[in-house]
């Protein structure tokens, strides 16, 4: 399942849109440009769009195809934030440099939607997330995080919802509360990251598909990338691979832990049926450690995912699965068949901080642990400015430490499972 292919998984997204997959040429020549992307992922893409509306030369190479890993296939949950939350931020940067990083997240939470408008993405943008506690002694998690998002970082638009107004927007009594953040929503991930794409080839932005890297060589001038049929020189190198680095830098793929997650879809409900479910239409998650999230797609269809691996093997009977936890929420599902199940990796810091930096001509993004849409709009302005010059907003998250996993990929895939089932353990009892 988790293998590069020319092609997308068997995914409801892939399924949806294939009318607007379109077939690039790899990569047969070599090139030179201001800057190559490795990866057309959303980091990549954000980067190669601020670049190129900067007046940059830019070219993205992808093993793949635009948007094949986690940003064609993810939740599509649009939530302002970043997996670890803010309090890593305050105690590497003060109140004050976690201020700025707060307003890079609402500021990129702002321009997703403009990107949306202003390039006319089709992607079922849907506004509003909802933030859920399943424990009731969880519910107290919403509360102290609507206290400190108003007064430490000046955001006041979280409401909480009592368990006795969760009627209105979820047809379940498993949850006890809510958070609702209006600058949050949902989308369809591969036609926005394809509509990224088709924007920044209008900037003059070349993209390759199916053209790996094999490898590059720094100096004290740019960076040649090495590929099958091509190579690139470039003065500047963005690593936008995030859980598909493998090989390609040592340096910084052993930050970070590839990390299986899987996701099913419904049949398609009557449209009555699916606002029971959903009447306000939001996006949802829990704040369990192992957490459940879904969202409605625009034909009615129930999106669900939940389930992780770290063994980079699907989890056995795994649609099975991941209906039983969907029908811990909607039991009234119970005849509803799964009509798509799939999956694939994201990438995970040991502190679930994102990982950005930069050594000599070369920049990366990484370590979004499994919160990445608006996280990866913040990647693409950060590494740009830094490129373009000012590395300010760059050296705040340089100043988070995100060591090497302890005993490599292997081993730390071991810790972390053990975790895992420790926090599974916490959050059933």
């Amino acid at each position: 399942m988790f293998e590069s292919s020319s092609d997308y998984i068997d995914s409801y997204y892939a399924a949806s849109c294939r009318d607007e997959q379109i077939s690039r040429a790899s990569l047969e020549e070599n090139l030179q440009v201001d800057v190559v992307i490795i990866g057309a992922g959303y980091t990549g893409l954000y980067t190669a769009l601020n670049l190129a509306e900067a007046g940059k030369s830019v070219m993205i190479i992808e093993a793949s195809r635009v948007g094949w890993g986690a940003s064609g296939r993810n939740g599509g949950q649009i939530i302002p934030g970043f997996s670890c939350d803010m309090p890593p931020f305050e105690a590497a940067l003060g109140q004050d440099g976690a201020r700025q990083v707060w307003q890079l997240v609402q500021d990129a939470a702002s321009e997703i939607r403009r990107r949306i408008a202003r390039h006319q993405i089709a992607c079922d943008l849907t506004e509003g997330h909802l933030w859920t506690a399943v424990q009731q002694r969880r519910v107290k998690i919403l509360t102290d995080w609507q206290h400190e998002a108003a007064h430490k970082w000046g955001y006041d638009q979280l409401q909480f919802i009592p368990k006795s107004d969760l009627p209105q927007h979820i047809d379940s009594d498993r949850y006890q509360a809510a958070l609702l953040d209006p600058q949050g929503g949902h989308l369809h991930p591969l036609k926005y990251a394809l509509g990224l794409a088709r924007a920044a080839e209008q900037l003059g932005v070349k993209i390759f598909d199916n053209t790996k890297a094999l490898g590059y060589q720094a100096d004290i001038d740019g960076v040649t990338v090495q590929t099958a049929q091509g190579q690139i020189r470039a003065n500047k190198l963005v690593l936008a691979c995030n859980a598909y680095i493998d090989q390609l830098d040592r340096r910084i793929q052993g930050k970070i832990l590839p990390v299986g997650t899987y996701m099913i879809a419904t049949e398609p409900l009557s449209e009555t049926a699916a606002r029971q479910l959903l009447p306000s239409g939001y996006a949802v998650s829990d704040n369990q450690f192992v957490l459940d999230y879904f969202r409605l797609t625009k034909d009615h269809r129930l999106l669900f995912g939940g389930k992780c691996s770290y063994t980079g093997r699907t989890p056995n009977n795994l649609t099975e699965g991941l209906r039983q936890d969907m029908l811990k929420v909607f039991p009234q599902l119970a005849k509803t068949k799964i009509a798509f199940t799939w999956g694939g990796h994201i990438d995970i810091t040991m502190p679930r901080t994102p990982d950005f930096g930069r050594l000599d001509n070369v920049y990366w993004a990484q370590g979004f642990s499994g919160h990445g849409i608006v996280p990866t709009c913040v990647a693409g302005r950060v590494l740009a400015e830094a490129i373009n010059g000012d590395e300010t907003h760059l050296k705040l998250f340089t100043a988070l430490k995100n060591p090497a996993f302890p005993g490599g990929e292997t081993l730390g895939a071991l810790f972390q499972a053990v975790g895992m089932s420790y926090y599974r353990l916490r959050d059933y009892f």
